[in-house]
């Protein structure tokens, strides 16, 4: 096997990276990727250098592996920042780093992307070590791989990277007939909760609307980024992705894209993208004018267990964080990121840390179940 490291996903043509690729998660497509970097929201001025890794087998292309060089922590979701200012106490770099994820995009998925023919374990381990090499000859601190699938993931431990868990909150649709079947499934304090804040966005006039992203219109795409950066500046923070990254999605993908517009009195007051895959709706951003009463509820979550009932969706991933959807039926998960540092004495100190982190993660996992709104 030999390896070829790209600057761009542009050196490879969408048909060679999706044939591996496939469609099911959007966000490992060569569209994805490639509106991320022409759009600018990822290149060397943002801190997300591209250097994708294709892995070929006798010439035969037969892997795929996202690949960044990070000069900073920031869009990952996975907080490493202590362990940077470890090193620098320390008089170590700890950036440029090694990054293989989907850039502001903490959604589970496929990292490394393979030919059916290839053998998983051989290519994952043939890709660690070469990864190793390069960042001893580049000084690279280390290597990341964020959200992997739950497979991937143990196959990284068992190669020796560090495991770390996480928990996010997702829904799972039990063969739902539509809302109001899901809500018979909830204690009646909670289905009462959610039918008082569906009647309150009702009651105050707004209409919501879901667009399939192929006709979203030029000027509702501007509306809906206005909102998107108002969310950001409203915790004084800048917006990670240019304007242009979600017209170059629609153009290139809008069939995977999903737009749910909140309309009152003729004028649209807040607006929510989701992406759709193979078997899973994932809910990526919200913006609105001003807050109204549970509308990001309706928005953001109720209209998205509406498609996903109606369309027969397995799962709805609607981002990280957010304690609030427990209460609304979405069940913690465990979600996982493999870390491999080349020094060995912060390799040990972090592997400590993990083990405390994990325990405390996993009683916090075990205890939300509990408040699940199901019916005992």
């Amino acid at each position: 096997m030999q390896v070829k490291q790209i600057c761009s996903v542009a050196e490879i043509t969408a048909s060679e990276w999706n044939t591996l690729a496939g469609r099911d998660y959007p966000f490992i497509r060569h569209e994805f990727l490639a509106a991320l970097e022409k759009s600018g929201s990822v290149s060397e001025k943002t801190g997300w250098l591209p250097r994708h890794l294709l892995v070929y087998d006798q010439e035969e292309l037969v892997a795929l592996l996202p690949l960044y060089l990070k000069s900073h922590s920031f869009g990952e979701y996975v907080f490493d920042q202590q362990w940077a200012a470890a090193y620098r106490q320390h008089g170590l770099a700890y950036y440029p780093k090694a990054l293989t994820a989907i850039p502001f995009t903490p959604c589970p998925g496929t990292r490394l992307v393979l030919k059916n023919s290839a053998d998983q374990a051989n290519v994952m381990r043939f890709l660690f070590d070469w990864i190793q090499d390069m960042s001893i000859e580049r000084g690279i601190s280390s290597w990341h791989c964020l959200f992997p699938v739950d497979r991937q993931a143990e196959q990284w431990q068992v190669l020796g990277l560090l495991l770390r868990e996480a928990v996010q909150f997702h829904w799972f649709n039990k063969g739902y007939r539509d809302f109001d079947d899901y809500l018979d499934a909830f204690n009646a304090a909670k289905r009462k909760m959610i039918k008082r804040e569906r009647c309150r966005v009702n009651g105050a006039g707004i209409e919501l609307r879901r667009v399939p992203g192929d006709r979203v219109s030029e000027a509702e795409w501007q509306i809906f980024y206005r909102f998107y950066t108002l969310t950001y500046l409203k915790n004084a923070s800048q917006p990670y992705l240019a304007s242009d990254f979600f017209t170059r999605c629609a153009a290139a993908m809008g069939e995977c894209m999903m737009l749910t517009l909140a309309i009152k009195h003729g004028e649209t007051v807040a607006a929510a993208l989701s992406f759709i895959g193979g078997d899973t709706l994932y809910g990526r951003y919200w913006g609105c004018a001003e807050e109204q009463d549970a509308l990001h509820f309706e928005a953001c979550y109720y209209q998205g267990l509406d498609y996903c009932i109606e369309h027969g969706l397995k799962r709805f991933d609607s981002g990280a964080q957010g304690e609030h959807k427990i209460a609304r039926g979405f069940e913690p998960v465990s979600t996982y990121s493999a870390h491999w540092l080349k020094d060995a004495g912060f390799a040990e100190a972090v592997e400590k840390f993990l083990m405390h982190e994990r325990r405390a993660v996993n009683a916090y996992r075990q205890n939300a179940v509990n408040y699940l709104p199901f019916k005992k």
